[in-house]
């Protein structure tokens, strides 16, 4: 038994073993990083003369907004998503149970529609603002109104009312993974326990608090629906407008690599935090942190922090799109348009997600089996789409993509003798793509979570019994690994039909998803039409939050 591993180390050590799976990894990874190549070429064709108008009047404006929104979000969503997560892991009272996957459910609202939900809700002539007037005895808009929410400071709260979960969910499993003994010698130092949550727990936590947070602020910096509809100009915003409105790509690749430098260093600042965070769970079975109870006051206060950004995140825009569709749906009943969107919707994503899916597989699998520098870089390139903004990826693919319809065009032509257009812009083609790249690490983060719990010894049982790798993956890791796969094509499934950027910029002409149907419907103020489109968007986006409910009541 002692020489079985060097000898199946030897085995795929062969000069051609596994080449196939190193192949298509390296492939994988090439595709993904195609769009940031071809940007940089892009780039370097020159703008169409706009940059000194750019530099003068847009790009000033554009990063200061950009900055502002990416540190209010921030430092709001930290607040938010760390309070929440000490509340429900360090104290036991009426109604945490509920909470504890409660505060996942903003993670259902894309930003867009929240923040298309609010601009209805807080209108001057809307119930909530009349309701307040007539409270404080006022009965006009000009004698009183609240600050408009098209602002800066409404893009801050609304962003951070949807994103803050990404902080909840990592910061509540470093709370839970906390050892007692440290809470309880704290405790012994005459601390009480709203001092150990800033100078144990917080600290402790940093690394988590710092994933999360990373992830927020590149959700927050992809945006384009919520920033446009507040009137807050970001670089995507701007990124945006370069290419529709003014026509010109270079433009727009240029202040895309001004972004990608941001998400750069969002990247490094996140690993540079989470170097140390095996140091922090390196206990062995730690005991859990006993929950304090809470009663009277205190308890109905630590109800109500953790109630708050579940109503205002999930519940006030869920219950206003489920009025106007309903007022939507009575008056004029469903749109004609409505089938078409939804069969276009789930056609891309369904495509997207099985490709991304089948991508993910074949990356996972070479990383394990055929463990080596090309794999491991594979693996690392492959995740980088979800850390570029959907702008970007759809701005980067559109050269290869255009050059390769050419090819195709030409090629037609001479062998058929009759132009067939833009096979992959005008089918829906180049937005799958997109999807792929943006949504890549989702596939390879979740399949390798799932290859860990499989023991490497069914591995070399197979190759002893004279399976090849290719029939270890389909007999022994494919049956197993379904679950996780399950998982991650529900998630992919649903960011790809929320997903607006790349979306708007490379939908066919005469295409729309519920998603560009919201959006244009919004941008002309008819909120009453695209009801019905935000409330199937939100509906659907509640399946992957409640999975992530069903796994944290697991992991507990």
């Amino acid at each position: 038994m002692t020489n079985l591993y060097p000898a199946l180390a030897a085995i795929a050590r062969r000069p051609h073993a596994g080449l196939w799976w190193r192949v298509s990894a390296l492939a994988v990874a090439a595709f993904v990083c195609l769009p940031i190549g071809s940007l940089v070429l892009i780039a370097f064709q020159g703008s169409a003369g706009l940059w000194p108008h750019m530099i003068a009047h847009v790009l000033p404006a554009a990063l200061r907004d950009t900055l502002v929104l990416l540190v209010g979000v921030g430092l709001l969503t930290t607040i938010i998503g760390t309070t929440t997560a000490w509340l429900v892991t360090a104290y036991d009272f009426p109604g945490r149970r509920l909470l504890e996957w409660g505060l996942l459910l903003p993670l259902a609202v894309p930003t867009y529609i929240v923040a298309y939900a609010y601009l209805d809700i807080l209108h001057p002539v809307a119930a909530v603002q009349d309701t307040i007037r007539h409270l404080l005895g006022y009965s006009s808009p000009r004698e009183f109104r609240l600050p408009d929410i098209r602002s800066m400071w409404g893009c801050i709260l609304l962003l951070s009312l949807v994103l803050y979960p990404y902080v909840y969910l990592t910061t509540r499993a470093m709370f839970m993974t906390q050892a007692a003994n440290v809470v309880e010698v704290s405790r012994t130092l005459g601390h009480r326990r709203s001092r150990v949550f800033l100078r144990v727990a917080v600290p402790l936590a940093r690394p988590a608090i710092a994933v999360g947070l990373s992830l927020v602020l590149m959700e927050t910096l992809s945006d384009i629906g919520a920033s446009e509809f507040l009137g807050v100009r970001t670089l995507t915003v701007s990124v945006y407008t370069a290419w529709v409105s003014r026509s010109d790509m270079p433009g727009a690749a240029q202040i895309s690599l001004a972004m990608l430098i941001l998400v750069v260093a969002l990247v490094l600042m996140e690993r540079h935090a989470r170097r140390n965070q095996r140091y922090a769970a390196a206990a062995q079975r730690p005991r859990a942190m006993s929950a304090l109870r809470l009663s009277g006051y205190r308890a109905a206060a630590a109800f109500v922090v953790c109630l708050l950004p579940i109503l205002l995140g999930f519940a006030a825009p869920a219950s206003y799109l489920c009025v106007e569709a309903y007022k939507r749906y009575r008056f004029a009943g469903l749109s004609p348009k409505l089938s078409g969107e939804i069969l276009n919707t789930v056609t891309v994503s369904s495509l997207a997600t099985l490709i991304v899916l089948l991508c993910g597989l074949s990356v996972a699998y070479a990383a394990r089996t055929y463990p080596g520098r090309p794999t491991a870089f594979a693996a690392r390139a492959s995740t980088l789409g979800y850390a570029v903004p959907g702008t970007i990826i759809a701005l980067g693919l559109l050269m290869p993509v255009g050059a390769l319809d050419r090819l195709l065009a030409s090629g037609a032509d001479q062998i058929l003798g009759k132009s067939v257009g833009l096979l992959l812009l005008g089918s829906g083609a180049a937005l799958i793509m997109a999807y792929s790249v943006r949504f890549m690490a989702i596939s390879i983060g979740g399949i390798e979570a799932g290859f860990s719990r499989i023991s490497p010894s069914l591995d070399h049982a197979a190759r002893m019994l004279g399976e090849t790798s290719g029939g270890v993956f389909r007999r022994v890791h494919l049956p197993l690994s379904k679950p996780a796969l399950v998982s991650a094509g529900l998630l992919i499934f649903v960011d790809c039909m929320k997903e607006l950027p790349a979306t708007l910029l490379l939908r066919p002409l005469n295409f729309e998803t519920l998603a560009t149907h919201l959006y244009g419907e919004a941008a002309r103020g008819t909120y009453e039409e695209a009801s019905i489109a935000a409330l199937l968007i939100l509906l659907i986006g509640i399946l992957p939050v409640a999975l992530l409910a069903r796994v944290g009541r697991a992991s507990t």
